[in-house]
């Protein structure tokens, strides 16, 4: 589990594709890594399957994660936002996020305001029905707060966002470009009160 409060970025080494799956080797800084540890890459729940002193480790991603995230459009030399797991005596400074992607927004503009940087994406109508305003969402493993949600007759829905001058110093959102898909996950107590109320068959 994670709160979507981004640690530090790391950078990517090598990304090797075969057989519908993916072999990310990442440089995340961390000294102290264990293997089988959960860290959230982009907001993506992936497993260290090998480190080594430097904090070097190699993740696998299955053909699952690699159909519901940007994982596959990742390259060597990319920054990427990393998240340890949370602990239980860590302050929850996010909300819950699971590292569990629900699919993908694309980011159609980015605004400058007085140091800040106001942000817009379309999300599609699986994603959408879990948006409202100034309720949380999970971009790339950021926890951030919705702005507002605007409906689309499409069935898509437009969200603006805030991201301060801190979220975006020290967040791959900087290196973000309009038409870029960011990985998204929704709050998940919405879905679980989604499949509470829905009638028993």
């Amino acid at each position: 589990m994670f709160s979507g409060i981004i640690e530090t970025l790391g950078r990517i080494k090598a990304v090797t594709l075969a057989e519908g799956s993916l072999v990310l080797d990442l440089e995340t800084g961390f000294p102290d890594l264990t293997l089988g540890e959960s860290i959230a890459v982009n907001g993506i729940c992936l497993t260290v399957v090998t480190f080594d002193a430097s904090g070097l480790a190699q993740f696998y991603a299955s053909r699952e994660t690699l159909e519901r995230t940007n994982l596959g459009s990742l390259r060597a030399g990319q920054v990427v936002n990393l998240e340890r797991a949370v602990s239980m005596s860590t302050r929850l400074s996010g909300h819950i996020v699971q590292g569990h992607v629900d699919g993908l927004g694309r980011l159609d503009s980015i605004t400058p305001e007085a140091g800040a940087y106001r942000i817009a994406l379309t999300l599609p109508h699986q994603i959408a029905r879990y948006c409202v305003e100034k309720g949380s969402i999970t971009l790339d493993g950021i926890s951030l707060t919705l702005n507002a949600v605007e409906d689309q007759p499409s069935g898509e829905c437009v969200v603006r966002l805030t991201i301060i001058p801190h979220t975006w110093s020290h967040t791959n959102l900087q290196t973000r470009h309009v038409g870029d898909l960011l990985n998204v996950e929704c709050d998940v107590l919405a879905k679980y009160v989604e499949r509470l109320c829905k009638p028993l068959l």
